[in-house]
């Protein structure tokens, strides 16, 4: 008897025991009582009723990331590809989740294969090719939607490869050397028409400050013939002026000195001498002075025979 009260204590503790439920940070349980949806218990301790209460479903609620398998889809222009998506998603409703649809993941999954089939259906290859962002907004748009009753939010949507076929591939790569090349070939032909641009304009340069040099330089050089001149113009002035004086001074001391006539006409007929210089063929001697010179004759000749 004794056995018997202690087997149904430890079975009443577990069944007590098993009451008792701790919800974990980021989950959330749903609760059914006799099959029915009976309540969502979030963080914290939790106890329900034995045998009539369970936890039908114990949901993740933070974000999470399903990466389906690549998709074929065929463009505007025939033109058959594989891409491959990612989607983040995060349940907000545990409720619409338990009950909302049977295989939220798969749905999903099925709903994004759909959904890409019909955006790249009305894009042509080069489109799909540049436009992934377009893709992502389009396709988050439609799954937040569609998956709004199932208590699910989809946050992003990416494109995580485009697989084209082998032969679009290899076109692809072809024209991309082609472009490649041509670049190389323009970006050649700038480099060299900038080099001929430069080695012009260093060219003009050099011969306008040579040029400009040649300039300078003759300035100085008339510059200093023009004071060379004017020096000696200005020395030859300086001496015209001294003679001058010299003469002015010579007379004034003959003056000064009581000459005669005479005198000054013999001084006169040596300054002629000197203007002759032994040079001139011919010189006008003015009428006054001649009748000086035959004098002088005279009074020359006198001494001679004396």
């Amino acid at each position: 008897m004794g056995f018997v009260v202690l087997v149904l204590f430890v079975i009443l503790l577990i069944l007590l025991a098993s009451c008792v439920k701790i919800v974990p940070q980021a989950y959330a349980y749903v609760v059914e009582r006799l099959g029915a949806y009976q309540g969502t218990w979030s963080v914290g301790l939790h106890i329900k009723l034995p045998i009539i209460d369970k936890v039908a479903k114990k949901i993740n609620l933070k974000e999470q990331v399903v990466d389906f398998a690549p998709q074929p889809v065929i463009t505007k222009d025939n033109v058959t590809m594989r891409i491959d998506t990612v989607v983040f998603f995060q349940i907000t409703d545990p409720k619409m989740f338990a009950y909302g649809v049977e295989n939220p993941i798969m749905a999903i999954e099925n709903l994004t294969a759909t959904t890409l089939r019909n955006i790249i259906g009305d894009l042509e290859l080069d489109q799909t090719l540049t436009s992934r962002e377009t893709i992502n907004t389009k396709m988050r748009a439609s799954l937040d939607e569609a998956t709004d009753p199932w208590g699910i939010k989809v946050n992003r949507v990416e494109l995580k490869n485009i697989i084209p076929p082998a032969e679009i591939q290899n076109a692809m790569e072809r024209q991309m050397k082609a472009e490649r090349e041509r670049r190389e070939a323009v970006t050649r032909a700038e480099g060299e028409k900038k080099a001929s641009v430069t080695v012009a304009e260093g060219k003009k340069a050099a011969a306008i400050l040579e040029a400009e040099a040649e300039k300078q330089s003759a300035i100085l050089r008339a510059e200093a013939q023009k004071e060379k001149m004017i020096r000696e113009a200005e020395g030859e002035a300086e001496a015209i002026l001294k003679v001058q004086q010299a003469t002015a001074d010579g007379i004034r001391m003959i003056r000064e000195a009581g000459a005669d006539e005479a005198v000054l006409r013999i001084k006169s007929l040596e300054a002629f001498e000197k203007a002759a210089d032994g040079k001139a063929t011919k010189i006008i001697i003015p009428s006054e002075i001649q009748g000086i010179a035959g004098l002088a004759s005279s009074v020359k000749e006198l001494v001679s025979d004396k």
